[in-house]
C-alpha cells in the first residue's frame, strides 16, 4: 500500500475516534486524500479533509485538525502528527521506519514501484501507427517514447497492457505510395514515365524503384496499370514496415499486435457498424457522399464516412480516415473488450478526437473508456538554430538519424521529459554532452557512481550482508530514503493522468538527491571502526541502485554500468 493510501486509513480512524470521544460531532465519514506539502518543513505528508469538513461538523477547520491530530493511533510509520492553520493535518515519518524501507526496497528488486490496483484492467494503447509510406521522421519519434513509456507505466500500476501499431494500409496514402514507386519502377526500366504530382519524393522511394526492376524485371509492366500500381504499392509497404519495426526496436518501442486498418473492411467490421450507425439514422447520403450525421450528437458539423455510396463495403472505395476511426474503436472497445482504449496522436489530429468519441458514444460505448492523449511536436536544434533537413539527403531529419546521432536513450529520455501538451525544443549538442547539462547523462552517471561504489566495495572485502539499517539516521540517508519511496506515487500519477513525463522529472531529482548523499556521507571506510555503517550504507546505495534502474527501465533507458 502507498504511505499516502496508509495516512489516509488513518486519518479516518482519527475522525472515528474523535467522534467516539465527542471530541467531533457525528458525520459521514468523508473521503480523505493525503499529500505531500509544499513546504518540507510541514512534514512529508498532510491532508486537507478539516478545510472540507467544517460545514458538516459546524466547526472551525483548525479546531477539526487538532481534534484529528489527537486522536491518531499510534503507528510505526510516524513520528509526529501536527494541526496547522487554518485547516491541515501534517505528518512527519518516523525516521526508523524510513530506514526499514531499504530492507523493503530490496527484497522487492526489479518489481520495486510496482502497485496494485483496486481493480485490475485490460488496457490497451495504440500509438506511432504512422502512414507505412516512408521513414520516420522525428515527431514519430515522440510518439512513441510517450506510448512505449506510458504502457510500462500502466503494467507497473498492475494493469494488462496490450501495445499495438495501427497499420494504414487502406486509402490514399497507400495508393501514393503505390503510383509513386510504379514510376520509379518504369523509371529504372528506362520508360518515360511521368512521376505523379503528388507522390513521394523521397529517396528511398527511388531505391525501391531499381530494387523492383532488377528483381521483377518488366512483370509490372506486363499486367494492368491498375493493379500493378497496387502490387508495388503493397510491396513498397512492405519494405516500409520492415524498416518502422527496424527503427523502433532500435528505440526500444516494442509491440504485441501490428492491426492492419484494411482488415477492418475484408473482416466486416466497417459494414457492422455502418449497419448501427444506419439503424439509428445516423447515415445520411447528401452531395454524393455518405455522411455521419454527428450534428445529431451535439457536434458542429456532420462528416464524410465513404465518398461514393454505391461502394459502402468496398477496402477500395475510398473511405475516410473518420470511417476507420470508427470501425477501429469498435473493434478495440465491443470486439476486444478492453476496459480502455489509449490512442496517442499528434497534434495534427486534433481536430478528429470529438468525432471519433461521439462515433463510440453513437455505437452505445461508454466514452470513458476511450482516451486520446494528444502531443505537440519536437524541434530540433542545433546551436541555437533550427534543424530542419536532413544533412544526407536534404530532406527531413528522420528518425533513424537522430537515433544514430545522439543514441536511442537521450531520444526516449528527452523525448518525454515535457508535457505531452508542450512542444519540445530537442537540443542536439545537449543530447550528445557528457556533462550535468544533458538530463540523460546526469541520471545515468549516477547509476554508473554506484555501480563503482560497490565494485570497489566487493574488491575491498566489504559486503552489505548483515548490514543494520537502523544505523542510517544522517539527514542526507534519510532524504534518499524519502526519494526513493516516492516512486510508487510517480507511477500512479503517471497511469492516473496518463503523464509519463513525470518519471524523466523523478529520475533527475533521485540523482541529485543521491549525489548530494554522495558528497556528505563517505560509503565505504577503511577504518574497522566504521565497518557497521559501511555495511549500512553499502545497502542504502543497492536500493538507490534498484530505484534508479526501475525508473530508467520504466523510461525505456538503458543503467549502465560505467560511463
Amino acid at each position: 500500500m502507498l504511505i499516502k493510501n496508509h495516512l489516509a486509513d488513518l486519518v479516518k480512524q482519527a475522525i472515528a475516534a474523535a467522534q467516539n470521544a465527542n471530541a467531533l460531532p457525528a458525520f459521514p465519514m468523508p473521503d480523505v486524500f493525503v499529500e505531500r506539502p509544499q513546504k518540507k518543513e510541514w512534514g512529508d505528508f498532510a491532508t486537507s479533509a478539516p478545510l472540507k469538513l467544517a460545514r458538516d461538523a459546524k466547526r472551525a477547520p483548525l479546531q477539526i485538525a487538532q481534534a484529528i491530530a489527537a486522536h491518531v493511533p499510534s503507528d510505526e510509520t510516524v513520528a509526529k502528527v501536527e494541526a496547522s492553520a487554518p485547516g491541515f493535518v501534517n505528518f512527519t515519518l518516523s525516521d526508523a521506519w524510513l530506514a526499514r524501507q531499504v530492507d523493503a526496497i530490496l527484497a522487492a528488486g526489479a518489481r520495486f514501484g510496482d502497485l496494485e490496483p483496486p481493480r485490475r484492467l485490460n488496457i490497451q494503447v495504440e500509438h506511432v501507427s504512422v502512414n507505412p509510406t516512408g521513414p520516420m521522421h522525428v515527431g514519430s519519434g515522440r510518439n512513441g517514447a510517450i506510448g512505449d513509456t506510458l504502457a510500462n507505466v500502466l503494467e507497473a500500476a498492475g494493469h494488462r497492457v496490450h501495445r499495438e501499431f495501427y497499420i494504414n494500409d487502406n486509402g490514399s496514402q497507400v495508393r501514393h505510395l503505390g503510383e509513386s514507386v510504379f514510376a520509379r519502377y518504369a523509371q529504372a526500366l528506362g520508360k518515360d514515365e511521368k512521376f505523379p504530382d503528388d507522390g513521394y519524393q523521397g529517396a528511398y522511394v527511388i531505391e525501391m524503384g531499381k530494387q523492383f526492376a532488377q528483381e521483377h524485371t518488366d512483370k509490372f509492366l506486363q499486367m494492368p496499370r491498375a493493379q500493378a500500381v497496387r502490387e508495388l504499392g503493397a510491396l513498397g509497404m512492405k519494405i516500409v514496415l520492415q524498416q518502422l519495426r527496424a527503427t523502433l526496436e532500435k528505440m526500444n518501442v516494442r509491440f504485441d499486435n501490428w492491426f492492419s486498418e484494411r482488415s477492418l473492411y475484408t473482416g466486416g467490421t466497417f459494414d457492422t457498424v455502418f449497419k448501427v450507425l444506419q439503424a439509428k439514422g445516423l447515415v445520411v447520403e447528401k452531395d454524393g457522399a455518405v455522411w455521419f450525421a454527428a450534428q445529431e450528437l451535439g457536434e458542429e458539423k456532420d462528416a464524410v464516412l465513404i465518398r461514393s455510396p454505391q461502394v459502402i463495403a468496398d477496402p477500395d472505395a475510398r473511405p475516410t480516415y473518420l470511417a476507420s476511426d470508427i470501425a477501429y474503436v469498435w473493434n478495440k472497445v465491443a470486439v476486444r473488450k478492453f476496459d480502455r482504449a489509449i490512442y496517442v496522436w499528434g497534434a495534427d489530429h486534433h481536430g478528429d478526437v470529438p468525432r471519433v468519441l461521439a462515433a463510440a458514444r453513437a455505437l452505445g460505448l461508454d466514452p470513458a473508456r476511450v482516451a486520446i492523449l494528444i502531443y505537440q511536436f519536437v524541434t530540433l536544434k542545433r546551436g541555437g538554430e533550427t534543424v530542419k533537413m536532413s544533412k544526407r539527403t536534404g530532406e527531413f531529419v528522420t528518425l533513424d538519424e537522430l537515433l544514430e546521432e545522439v543514441g536511442p536513450d537521450a531520444v526516449r529520455f528527452m523525448l518525454i521529459t515535457q508535457s505531452a501538451n508542450a512542444t519540445i525544443d530537442f537540443d542536439l549538442d545537449v543530447a550528445v554532452k557528457h556533462s550535468d547539462e544533458n538530463p540523460v547523462y546526469y541520471v545515468q552517471y549516477a547509476h554508473a557512481r554506484i555501480a563503482s561504489i560497490l565494485k570497489k566495495a566487493i574488491e575491498s572485502g566489504v559486503s552489505s550482508e548483515d548490514g543494520d539499517v537502523s544505523l542510517l539516521t544522517h539527514p542526507a540517508e534519510l532524504e534518499l530514503i524519502r526519494a526513493m519511496l516516492r516512486l510508487q506515487e510517480v507511477v500512479e500519477l503517471a497511469a492516473n493522468k496518463l503523464e509519463p513525463h513525470h518519471l524523466p522529472h523523478y529520475a533527475i531529482d533521485l540523482a541529485g538527491i543521491f549525489h548530494s548523499f554522495y558528497k556528505q556521507c563517505r560509503v565505504v571506510s577503511s577504518d574497522p571502526a566504521d565497518a557497521a555503517i559501511s555495511r549500512a550504507r553499502l545497502k542504502l546505495v543497492a536500493a538507490a541502485k534498484n530505484t534508479l534502474v526501475r525508473t530508467l527501465n520504466l523510461i525505456g533507458v538503458t543503467a549502465p554500468e560505467t560511463m
